[in-house]
């Protein structure tokens, strides 16, 4: 077949197949730009790490002044289109201020991303420095790119926080989703795999490792069969809990309580109080008390939607 035939079948499958076409919509926002922002993001969270010549405290100010620059001048222009994209009012003045206040919130945000970066480095021996977590260690990455998508999202700006969070998710492997609510202390071990879903919520001194997913058990749907948006589907995992490798924990109504060790492998759709211990036992659930205590065994048939947990 010839390249105009093909040209020609393209052309009409973008008449017959409609919704895959951005034709005459407004501009959209810059995957390539998007990505080049999300690297000199991380310029300015972590001055000196990145960059292809040492920084120092006499030419520190001249370097960020240089980076911020670039970087508002690149997120107001892409915060414009995704403003302009949601038909937003006065979309350029608003880019502007969204601008400004995302921007003012950048040494809040490496406040909590320091405590990111303790918490990796006290929850792996292997580490052996913190430079080596801040420049090899994948959760430094989607962690800190989540936290700044998680202020976008939070001002309501449209399409750029998920667009943020997918360039770290195609660098880890791990898919954090902007809305997800994390505390300080967050630590993901290896990474890859994960899953955190919209309405998660983290507390602080978390620790997870690769391939857990908190999840969505089922979501509601409207009239016509299309998902009912901002309902509550993701679960709660409280203060100082561990979730160890490829854990499944679904629903909205479910919550790990604080202090408790989630073990690997398991799937969990009902809450378990804090201080417990959920580990697999054959073909059983068994959650007990960190304490002393004897452990119950939830079967299979224990875990169906209305049955209660006996702790």
């Amino acid at each position: 077949m010839s390249l105009d035939l093909i040209k020609q079948a393209l052309l009409a499958s973008y008449e017959t197949y409609g919704g895959i076409n951005h034709l005459d919509g407004a501009n959209l926002p810059s995957e390539e730009s998007v990505d080049r922002l999300a690297s000199d993001l991380m310029h300015v969270l972590f001055p000196g790490f990145f960059e292809q010549s040492s920084v120092t405290k006499k030419n520190i100010g001249t370097v960020i002044e240089r980076r911020l620059g670039e970087i508002s001048a690149r997120l107001a222009t892409e915060i414009e289109k995704c403003l302009r994209f949601a038909r937003h009012p006065g979309p350029d003045v608003h880019a502007s201020e969204l601008t400004e206040s995302i921007l003012s919130r950048l040494p809040a945000v490496r406040e909590i991303i320091q405590t990111d970066v303790t918490a990796a480095y006290h929850g792996d021996p292997a580490a052996r420095s913190v430079e080596e977590i801040i420049l090899a260690y994948p959760c430094v990455l989607v962690i800190s790119l989540q936290r700044i998508a998680h202020e976008m999202y939070q001002l309501g700006v449209p399409l750029l926080p998920r667009m943020l969070t997918e360039y770290a998710h195609e660098r880890t492997g791990a898919d954090i989703h902007p809305g997800a609510q994390i505390g300080p202390h967050f630590f993901i071990d290896h990474c890859t795999g994960v899953v955190i879903g919209e309405t998660a919520r983290i507390g602080a001194h978390v620790k997870i490792y690769q391939g857990v997913t908190l999840g969505a058990k089922s979501f509601e749907v409207d009239s016509a069969g299309d998902p009912i948006k901002g309902v509550k589907r993701h679960p709660d995992v409280e203060d100082h809990v561990t979730i160890y490798a490829h854990a499944t924990i679904l629903g909205g109504d479910t919550c790990i309580g604080a202090h408790s060790i989630v073990g690997a492998s398991v799937w969990i759709m009902k809450s378990i109080p804090p201080n417990s211990i959920a580990q697999n036992r054959g073909e059983n659930l068994v959650v007990r008390q960190r304490r002393k205590k004897e452990a119950s065994i939830i079967t299979a048939s224990d875990l169906k939607d209305g049955a209660d947990w006996v702790i």
